[in-house]
């Protein structure tokens, strides 16, 4: 058995987890932290069976778990994952804290000084598609961002080919209301999220771009530069990327099109769309699913759209999925496909 622990289990993300340990053969939560319900039931906090007590992460036995994943804010978590890296303890981080390799980036787009430089060179970018053996290895997981994943995995056989013969890329998304988090704010309130759709951070503003550039950059032939507009959508989880690109002449339709089914045949969670079907959100909806579609605007101008669960392969999904590989698992254990 695994021995887990979950730090700041009260959000959305710690409760996904919850879920999917629920039906984990190999899963042993040890404990869970909270540091506004510590003392509580989590039964007290959620209504759900899960009835560990919650203690106060400084009171955590770390040593005891053999991995850790860190449910945190960003800015929050470094300090904690240097606690369970000098415990010996290997950890997921679902922050964005490890994600950006490059110290000025991650000031750049976070507006704050990394304080783990050192740590942030053995982090490894937690996305199965693109890094499953360095993950298989490592000692700190980066879970990817949910925007991010629809991005990237939408795109990354394009950038390997090459395939792309401009550089600016456009992608629209609409976002769940969970996608912010548990924490209160005004646009999350029922009355201002209900019956409506926004747009915010639009342009070159949101900080899951930095994320995007980064790895399709790695991946391709880059530079790529990405116009992002995000939207809240009233609904309760998942996420739609629409993403516009052109492609060079010899890339008809068909061939991108068999192109994306190789590169994904052997991914356990991205599924290819038949020609004719589009991605949706209903596609992905409480599973670790990731689901991509192609369309023809005209010779050279393609449409990808890509859908996942922002909490699951967004998120807490895609993190026991590196848990999974990290410990030689079938990655496919606890998760929904």
């Amino acid at each position: 058995m695994i021995r887990i622990g979950i730090i700041g289990a009260t959000g959305y993300t710690g409760f996904e987890l919850l879920r999917i340990f629920s039906r984990h053969q190999q899963a042993d939560v040890k404990f869970v932290t909270s540091e506004q319900n510590a003392g509580q039931r989590y039964s007290q906090v959620f209504p759900c069976p899960y009835d560990a007590e919650l203690i106060h992460a400084e009171e955590a036995p770390i040593k005891q778990a053999d991995v850790v994943f860190l449910c945190l804010p960003h800015g929050v978590s470094m300090e904690m994952v240097r606690k369970v890296w000098d415990a010996g303890v290997r950890a997921i981080d679902l922050s964005a804290d490890f994600r950006l390799r490059d110290p000025a980036a991650y000031k750049r787009w976070y507006g704050r000084d990394h304080r783990e430089t050192e740590l942030l060179k053995e982090a490894v970018f937690g996305m199965p598609e693109i890094y499953r053996e360095q993950i298989a290895g490592a000692r700190l997981v980066a879970n990817p961002g949910c925007y991010p994943q629809t991005a990237i995995l939408g795109l990354l056989p394009l950038a390997r080919a090459g395939a792309l013969a401009e550089p600016r890329i456009i992608v629209d998304s609409y976002s769940s209301v969970s996608g912010a988090g548990r924490g209160l704010t005004l646009t999350s309130h029922f009355v201002e999220a209900n019956e409506n759709l926004s747009p915010y951070n639009i342009g070159y503003r949101h900080r899951h771009i930095s994320e995007m550039e980064q790895e399709l950059n790695a991946a391709g032939s880059g530079p790529y530069e990405i116009t992002f507009s995000p939207h809240l959508a009233p609904i309760n989880r998942g996420i739609l990327s629409t993403i516009y690109v052109w492609t060079k002449p010899e890339w008809s339709l068909e061939r991108l099109q068999a192109h994306y089914e190789q590169s994904y045949a052997g991914e356990p969670f991205v599924q290819v769309l038949p020609q004719g079907q589009l991605a949706t959100i209903a596609h992905v909806a409480n599973s670790n699913r990731c689901v991509i579609s192609l369309t023809q605007v005209r010779q050279g101008q393609i449409i990808v759209c890509c859908a996942l669960d922002n909490l699951i392969k967004g998120a807490s999904g895609v993190a026991v999925q590196n848990m999974n590989i990290m410990f030689g698992l079938d990655e496919r254990m606890g998760l929904i496909g």
